[in-house]
C-alpha cells in the first residue's frame, strides 16, 4: 500500500510585458493558505513593488475557488508553521509595507475571511458571478485581523460593513458589487481574463502617473486606517486569549457547531 501524498500548495508568478501575474495554487484545498504559501504571496508582492519594469499586478487562483481562508492547524494548532514575515518585505494585508504599484484581484467560487482581506488591500476586484463571500471569523471564536476591521468601513460605509461582519453571512458577487467589495462581475471563467484586460489598459498609463494617483489616495485615508492598524495587536491578544477561540477552533476541527460563552 503506498502511502497518501499530501498535495503542497504554493503562490507562483508570471511576467506578462509589465503585469505581474501572481497565481494562488492550492486548489485540492480550495486554495487555503499555508503560512508557506502566504510567504510565497509577500514575496511575489515585493518583487512586483519592487522591479521597476512592472507597473500592475494581478492576484488570481486556479481552480474553482479564490481560497477558504487560512489552513488553521497550520496557522494556530500545534504544529503551526509560521514564521515572521521578511524585513522590508510587502504584506499581503496591506496592514505594514503596502505595494505602491495597482492590484487588480480576480476571484470566483469560495472567496472568505483572509480572501475578502487580501482583496481589499488590492485596488480593483473582479469576481465571478459564482463567488462567493464570508467574513466569519467571529464564528470561530477570533475576529478579522487582516483588515475587515476598516477595509469593510471604506468601501461599503457603517451600516453595510457591520451587516455583513456582525452576521458573519454569506453573500454574492451582485451582494458585494452594490456595496462597493467589488468592481465588476463576470461570468464564471472570465475574471481572470479580465483582470488582465484591466491591467494592460492601467499598464498603457504613465507608471508614475499611476502611483503617485495610488499613494495620494492613500495619504487622504492613511490617518484613519494607521489607528485601525495599531489597535490589531490590543484586539489580536484579546481574542486569542479567550476561551471562546479555543471552542471556535475546536468545533471547527470537530466539525460541530461552536457553543460560545464570551470570555
Amino acid at each position: 500500500m503506498s502511502d497518501k501524498v499530501e498535495a503542497v500548495g504554493r503562490v507562483y508568478h508570471e511576467t506578462h510585458g509589465h503585469v505581474l501575474k501572481i497565481v494562488i495554487d492550492n486548489a485540492a484545498k480550495k486554495n487555503s493558505f499555508s503560512p508557506e504559501m502566504m510567504a510565497e504571496l509577500s514575496d511575489a508582492m515585493t518583487l512586483l513593488d519592487g522591479d521597476e519594469n512592472l507597473w500592475v499586478g494581478v492576484l488570481c487562483a486556479n481552480g474553482s475557488d479564490f481560497t477558504a481562508g487560512l489552513d488553521m492547524p497550520k496557522f494556530f494548532g500545534p504544529k503551526a508553521t509560521v514564521k515572521p514575515r521578511k524585513e522590508g518585505n510587502i504584506d499581503p494585508f496591506g496592514l505594514a509595507n503596502r505595494c505602491r504599484k495597482p492590484i487588480v484581484t480576480a476571484v470566483q467560487g469560495i472567496c472568505f475571511t483572509v480572501g475578502i482581506e487580501i482583496s481589499l488591500a488590492g485596488d480593483i476586484v473582479v469576481a465571478a458571478e459564482d463567488t462567493r463571500f464570508c467574513q466569519m471569523e467571529s464564528k470561530r471564536g477570533i475576529a478579522p485581523l487582516g483588515g475587515a476591521h476598516f477595509r469593510y468601513l471604506t468601501r461599503a460605509g457603517w451600516g453595510d460593513a457591520m451587516y455583513h461582519l456582525f452576521l458573519c453571512d454569506e453573500f454574492n458577487a451582485q451582494r458585494a458589487y452594490k456595496i462597493g467589495l467589488v468592481q465588476e462581475v463576470v461570468p464564471a471563467g472570465k475574471q481572470v481574463e479580465r483582470a488582465m484586460e484591466l491591467a494592460q489598459l492601467i499598464a498603457k498609463n504613465a507608471p508614475i502617473g499611476i502611483q503617485i494617483t495610488k499613494e495620494a489616495g492613500r495619504k487622504f485615508i492613511e490617518a484613519g486606517e494607521k489607528a485601525a492598524v495599531d489597535i490589531i495587536p490590543q484586539i489580536r491578544d484579546r481574542v486569542m486569549n479567550s476561551e471562546d477561540m479555543k471552542e471556535g477552533i475546536q468545533s471547527f476541527v470537530e466539525r460541530r457547531a461552536a457553543v460560545f460563552k464570551g470570555r
